[in-house]
């Protein structure tokens, strides 16, 4: 049984070698005539900018297919989307355990370079956030630095009765005390 979601997540899908950009243009193309955006909302085929070296020593820049046999299908799972995807000629089925689709993490996104996810900063430094995630989730602590270009803070943390210590936390761990 699929289970619905809320939010749309990516999905990966498994396509016979060459048939990706049909499998993404035909899914596309039921999206468009069903009105169906609101639960599939994006279907992608990520490329890459290779150079070729001709023989006769001339170079050209062509795109290939970072992942190829995969398609990546940004959705709600629904019992219709599932179909849908499941359905489409080239389309082997999704990846997961058994016929289970498990949806991408957003650092799996962002690393796979399907989609660039933006990470809100509601915070600076010298505020005090709160860990939500890892080892030290609900401890508190003050920003110390953020470098925005690797998606990291550092935070002073206090524990074991008062000692200090500097902790490097992804944006997505922490968040502002209200």
């Amino acid at each position: 049984m699929i289970r619905t979601s809320d939010e749309l997540k990516w999905y990966v899908a498994h396509t016979i070698t060459e048939y990706e950009n049909k499998v993404k243009d035909s899914i596309e193309k039921i999206v468009e005539n069903r009105n169906i955006g609101h639960l599939i909302a994006d279907v992608k085929v990520p490329m890459q900018d290779v150079v070729e070296e001709k023989e006769d020593g001339t170079k050209k820049v062509v795109q290939r297919k970072i992942y190829p046999g995969y398609v990546f299908v940004k959705m709600i799972m629904t019992n219709e989307t599932w179909y849908i995807v499941r359905n489409t000629r080239g389309c082997t089925g999704f990846v997961g355990p058994g016929s289970e689709p498990v949806p991408l993490s957003e650092k799996e996104v962002e690393r796979m370079g399907v989609e660039t996810v933006v990470t809100p900063l509601n915070f600076d430094v010298g505020d005090t956030v709160r860990i939500t995630e890892g080892s030290m989730e609900g401890f508190m602590g003050e920003v110390l630095d953020i470098n925005r270009d690797r998606k990291i803070v550092n935070v002073m943390v206090t524990m074991f009765g008062g000692r200090e210590m500097q902790v490097e936390f992804d944006f997505r761990q922490v968040e502002p005390l209200e």
